[in-house]
């Protein structure tokens, strides 16, 4: 009898009974399953199948019925990974793993994202898995700590570094001199052959040698050997045999010099010693390289306090941030961080918020306003109350999300990701082709030369820089567009963001403010403008339309009382206002009272020409003045805009407001596209029309019925003061709310691009030529042989040049500067727009 594999679920989407046979018959279906059982209660599945019946059999049987199976996230920290090699070979491990869904491993964050099945896969199985591949592995603490560790483990990595590199330095320079400088100058030469013997000279380096070899050079061999003997060879298999072989050529040539051939025993302990040195150096360059590709993630984790003083029993007490709760008051002295979000109760100041948003300008902050987690107080002391602790805060949520696109892979990664997985092995074959061709063909004396070609061939070979070319540009262009006040919620939006063609926007709080406001007032004849203000003020004070409080609020708070108030629906509304009859509405209320409006009702039509309501007051029977009341555009719209067209990109506007004032709206900004009159459901089919027509889209809104737009184009960008459904359909987030945003999304999109191309460019030109260079294929032309140590410098120098590479994307600037947009400059763009 077969024996059978039993696997437990945990299945969502369940709801009563119905549910519970519909995912039974649909486990029950698959070919090979025995028995399978829906438990309602716990909400999980248990199976009964043969052991060849896959796992995502299982799992596509649910889906398909609409009952998934729960699914969860988790990182691990991965040492000892050196390559892209490396990579490779722990995801391929982790993916073993009976339940794990995909693994995605970061050279450069030296982490593993893996998604699994809840129920079936335990963590102690995927470390186990990727500790049986020779990679520790452990689970990753909270963001601040883990920031603050991983920063820690870097500085004490680049200090063990230096040590070795100096001690295996000071070891190896007389090494050199002695040896490749009586090559260099025959003088030196003849004065170690005559005063210290050629043999103690042989001595001496072997000496030297084997203590750089044990001491400083002992890694190469703890980790590639094991590698080695797994048929898994990786970066530190290439070290290790190619100086082993320089060693032990040189070891047999200085004591057992006759079981060579007459005149091939020569020393190459130099060549041994100058690897190790070199490779170490260049390590050491790299992680002093990796330390600041992390910078922006630091800056971040380091913005909250540790402490805040917190009002309890009457006084002020300094307590740990960590345990502050919901609903705690804290006070907040000026010059010091908030530390965790919350609404002012008492107080009143600026808080510079440039550190999140991007916006270099002091917010003012008074009772009812919320306050951020990082963000610094200005001038006066602030009290608020604590609404968001801990990970809840946004600060730990952008945190989280860069640190998660941080750790993404995009597509272009795939390809390198297979060709470096055969690319060590492949290297150790070219290696001994390369040896045997030169021992068989080569002139004399053949074995040396054939051991250098092949030594060289061994140590040139760089996966290491295939390996991070990706994952540190991605690293260091997100960390710059966080600080930039973009954030990237998904990796891979920075390869798909860098095609698009058009930028499609939304509307209202998008391309506007998303509140109405009184934009002009023209009085008629005879009337002032405060006054016919204060008594339209106090009547719409009886109304809660949105344009009745734009009225309200320009008006201010010191309003008459309202003797008499009546809404007339579908005109207005009518008032008795300190013994004045006020009427306030559209012009057919005016025309039903009888009144005649005489040149404000072509002031009213050029207004509403604009694409802004125009209103009409009239006070004791006589027109007074028209009001026109729009939703603002944006300060930074107009700038925003003109920089997409700058960039060679179309503008398209989605929207659900009328078409004419849609079409006032873009002709104002110059926008190309407008799609007016749309539904949710219109928008997805109207991104899916533009991207036929015109290529990739991106698509960037606000509110809840922008959500499956922005899931449906190739780049959705969600304004962060908007809702939190369309964030979470988002792929690109902007957190001052601000389209300038969009700009340097793009602007980051095209540069980590850039960069990447750069890096994938070098890392894979610099093997496809000096590879056959290290091998000899130069040799017949005037006798050009590239010498172990060079190669090993050669090496070092193509992963720090990566790295390097990598990190000018932290000098990048924003598209647009604030200042284009900012302070009155924006209000004088914004009311030209209007003009």
């Amino acid at each position: 009898m077969t024996e059978l594999s039993t696997y437990s679920l945990q299945v969502t989407g369940l709801s009563c009974a119905g549910c519970v046979g519909r995912a039974e018959r649909a486990l029950a279906g698959v070919e090979g399953v025995s028995a399978a059982s829906v438990n309602l209660a716990n909400a999980s599945a248990h199976v009964e199948a043969a052991p060849d019946v896959p796992l995502a059999a299982l799992t596509d049987a649910l889906a398909t019925a609409g009952y998934p199976a729960a699914q969860s996230e988790v990182t691990l920290r991965i040492e000892g990974m050196t390559c892209a090699s490396c990579v490779g070979r722990v995801e391929r491990a982790l993916q073993a793993v009976p339940g794990v869904v995909s693994a995605s491993v970061n050279l450069a964050t030296e982490s593993a994202q893996v998604t699994y099945l809840s129920g079936v896969t335990q963590m102690a199985e995927l470390m186990r898995a990727a500790d049986g591949v020779g990679y520790p592995a452990r689970l990753a603490e909270e963001a601040a700590d883990e920031a603050a560790q991983a920063d820690q483990r870097r500085r004490e990595e680049t200090a063990r570094l230096s040590r070795q590199v100096l001690l295996a330095g000071l070891l190896t320079l007389p090494v050199f001199l002695v040896e490749m400088g009586g090559h260099m100058v025959p003088a030196l030469h003849h004065w170690v052959a005559a005063n210290i013997g050629m043999q103690n000279s042989y001595l001496m380096q072997f000496v030297l040698t084997s203590i750089v070899l044990a001491g400083p050079g002992r890694q190469f061999y703890a980790k590639g050997v094991p590698a080695l003997l797994r048929g898994a060879p990786d970066m530190n298999a290439l070290v290790a045999l190619g100086a082993a072989a320089a060693y032990g050529f040189s070891v047999v040539s200085t004591f057992a010099p006759g079981l060579l051939p007459e005149g091939t025993a020569n020393v190459y302990f130099e060549a041994a010693a100058v690897i190790v040195v070199l490779i170490l150096t260049g390590r050491y360059l790299e992680a002093r390289a990796k330390g600041r590709t992390g910078a922006a993630i630091r800056k971040l984790a380091g913005l909250q306090p540790k402490t805040a003083l917190v009002l309890r029993d009457g006084g002020a007490v300094d307590v740990p941030v960590a345990e502050i709760t919901t609903g705690d008051v804290i006070r907040t002295r000026p010059g010091e961080r908030i530390a965790v979000d919350g609404e002012v109760v008492s107080g009143s100041s600026y808080v510079d918020e440039s550190m999140i948003s991007g916006e270099p300008v002091p917010v003012a902050k008074g009772a009812g306003d919320e306050v951020t987690a990082g963000t610094v107080n200005g001038n006066s002391l602030l009290e608020y109350r604590a609404t968001r602790v801990g990970q809840d805060t946004v600060l730990a949520q952008i945190i989280r999300m860069v640190e998660q696109a941080q750790g993404a892979k995009l597509p272009v990664q795939a390809l390198v990701d297979r060709i470096t997985l055969w690319f060590v092995p492949a290297v150790i074959a070219v290696a001994a082709v390369t040896v045997l061709a030169w021992a068989l063909f080569g002139p004399a004396p053949s074995l040396p030369l054939a051991l250098v070609a092949g030594v060289s061939v061994l140590i040139i070979a760089c996966p290491c820089a295939m390996g991070l070319a990706t994952p540190t540009s991605i690293m260091v262009g997100i960390g710059r567009a966080a600080q930039m006040g973009v954030l990237f919620r998904k990796g891979d939006a920075l390869q798909r963001l860098q095609e698009v063609k058009v930028v499609a926007l939304d509307k209202t709080g998008t391309l506007t403010e998303g509140r109405p406001a009184l934009t002009e007032l023209i009085c008629a004849e005879g009337f002032d403008r405060a006054q016919v203000l204060r008594l339209a003020g106090a009547a719409e004070t009886g109304s809660e339309h949105p344009i009745a409080q734009a009225i309200v609020a320009e008006a201010g708070s010191d309003l008459p009382t309202v003797d008499a108030f009546e809404a007339i629906p579908g005109y207005g509304l009518q008032a008795r206002v300190e013994g004045r009859d006020v009427l306030v509405g559209a012009a057919r209320l005016m025309s039903r009272e009888g009144i005649e409006l005489g040149p404000l009702a072509a002031e009213g039509q050029r207004l509403a020409e604009r694409g802004e309501t125009p209103l009409f007051a009239a006070i004791d029977g006589r027109a007074a003045a028209v009001i026109a009341v729009s939703d603002p555009i944006k300060a930074g719209t107009p700038a925003a805009i003109g920089a997409l067209h700058a960039q060679g990109l179309k503008v398209a506007m989605i929207t659900g407001d009328a078409e004419p004032t849609a079409r006032a709206i873009a002709a104002r900004l110059g926008i190309d596209i407008v799609r007016a009159e749309c539904l949710p459901a219109d928008k997805v089919a109207t991104i899916e029309a533009l991207r036929r027509d015109h290529g990739a889209l991106a698509f960037t809104g606000d509110g809840i019925n922008d959500a499956p737009a922005l899931a449906a184009a190739d780049a959705g960008i969600a304004i962060g003061t908007g809702t939190d459904v369309a964030i979470e359909a988002a792929d690109v987030v902007l957190v001052s709310g601000d389209l300038r945003g969009v700009v340097n999304a793009l602007t980051v999109s095209r540069a980590t691009m850039r960069n990447i191309r750069q890096n994938l460019g070098w890392a894979f030109g610099y093997n496809v030529l000096l590879v056959p260079v290290a091998a000899g294929v130069l040799y017949p032309f005037g006798g050009v042989m590239l010498s172990p140590a060079l190669a090993a410098g050669a090496m070092a120098l193509s992963s720090v040049f990566v790295l390097s590479n990598a990190l000018r994307l932290r000098r990048l600037k924003p598209a647009i500067d604030v200042e284009e947009v900012g302070g009155s400059a924006g209000r004088e763009t914004q009311q030209e727009a209007r003009a």
